[in-house]
């Protein structure tokens, strides 16, 4: 057996041996307790995406998603307490980072000591990057950030923030924009916790708002004014790939639930998996689960070709992401009056994956991109 399929197993059974069992605690509780943060540090969870010479796993992006189907078989909000490190923020330093940006961050957060928190979307700037109106303002040799963020995953908890902010007020729109590491403790920031969730209760969610904030010019990520919405769409496709992967492992987990519900619930004499209707719901779920777990494969395949296949990772996001919220609809459906009455993982599960059609890309906008995509490279 390989070091990597001996990883897998090894993450396999930490996710039914403990990430499963406290998934009622995590729902009770709306946060996910200290013992599951340090099994995901001591498991290395934090280090898959990053080189070895930085102390990480190096793993494949093909290896990644495999994990990421296995680690998601439980509660996504586990994912969301790392997923920000291995793929939003440390690729995009990795890519576009100087060196010594790098040997600072990129080592601790591959060990989970410090958190990074992507801070890109606005109130009036989500899907619509070259619309946000955060600016960073040279001041000799510091920059001053004004501005207000919204819907950042673990931005109070991060030990590093990369916020993408105009260096250049007067360039047209979509330009002039930077990204810029800011330490969470630095005057001028305030955070809220955003509570209400519809679903993945237990996330860290955050609005941001910076006023007159202070950060040194070494803190431009490169070294360079502009690079900012390049060395975000680094982060956001591997964050994509990472999307897709857990929309197959949530569906996964789903069906289980569902076809062990359907193989014991009794009705006129037999299970309910009996029924030809229940059947198709079934039928229909592992197909479309199937498709979403090959095409985010073959996309990550292509990943470690060299080359980012951005549309085939749309492609995958956005259809791995409408397929899992259908098959929770039918997991619920096949609980029938259990699945809007009664806590149960599939309820749970219907609420937290409705997420995915909307973040790192809302389904519309994968649509609109993926289309325009192909017709571009046919001219």
């Amino acid at each position: 057996m390989s070091d990597f399929e001996q990883y897998l197993e090894q993450i396999r059974t930490l996710t039914r041996d403990v990430f499963i069992p406290f998934e009622p605690q995590l729902e009770a509780d709306g946060e996910v307790p200290e013992i599951i943060h340090q099994n995901i540090r001591d498991a290395g969870l934090y280090g898959i995406s990053i080189p070895k010479q930085y102390g990480g796993m190096d793993w494949s992006m093909e290896q990644q998603v495999r994990l990421t189907m296995e680690f998601t078989y439980a509660s996504s909000v586990y994912r969301s307490t790392f997923s920000t490190s291995i793929g939003l923020c440390s690729q995009a330093l990795l890519d576009f980072g100087t060196q010594e940006q790098i040997e600072t961050y990129i080592p601790p957060m591959g060990r989970g000591e410090c958190v990074g928190a992507f801070c890109l979307t606005e109130p009036e700037a989500g899907t619509d990057a070259g619309a946000l109106q955060t600016t960073a303002i040279r001041d000799s040799d510091h920059y001053v950030i004004n501005g207000n963020k919204r819907y950042i995953t673990n931005a109070s908890v991060a030990g590093i923030l990369m916020a993408m902010a105009k260096t250049d007020p007067n360039a047209p729109r979509g330009q002039g924009i930077s990204a810029i590491l800011v330490d969470p403790q630095t005057p001028g920031i305030k955070f809220t916790r955003m509570d209400n969730l519809l679903g993945q209760r237990g996330t860290v969610l955050n609005e941001i708002e910076f006023t007159d904030c202070r950060v040194p010019r070494s803190n431009l990520v490169g070294g360079e004014e502009g690079l900012g919405l390049r060395a975000a769409l680094r982060g956001i496709n591997s964050a994509r790939t990472h999307v897709a992967a857990t929309a197959v492992g949530q569906a996964t987990r789903i069906l289980d639930e569902a076809i062990d519900y359907a193989s014991s619930r009794q009705q006129f004499g037999q299970p309910i998996a009996e029924f030809g209707t229940v059947e198709a719901m079934i039928a229909d779920s592992y197909v479309e689960l199937t498709a979403a777990k090959e095409m985010t494969l073959a996309a990550a395949r292509k990943f470690d070709t060299g080359t980012i296949p951005t549309t085939d990772i749309m492609a995958a996001k956005y259809y791995a992401s409408e397929m899992v919220s259908r098959v929770a609809d039918r997991g619920v459906q096949i609980l029938g009056g259990k699945g809007f009455v009664e806590n149960n993982i599939i309820t749970q599960f219907y609420r937290d994956t409705r997420l995915f059609r909307l973040f790192e890309g809302a389904s519309q906008i994968q649509q609109r991109n993926i289309a325009r995509a192909l017709v571009r490279d046919r001219q």
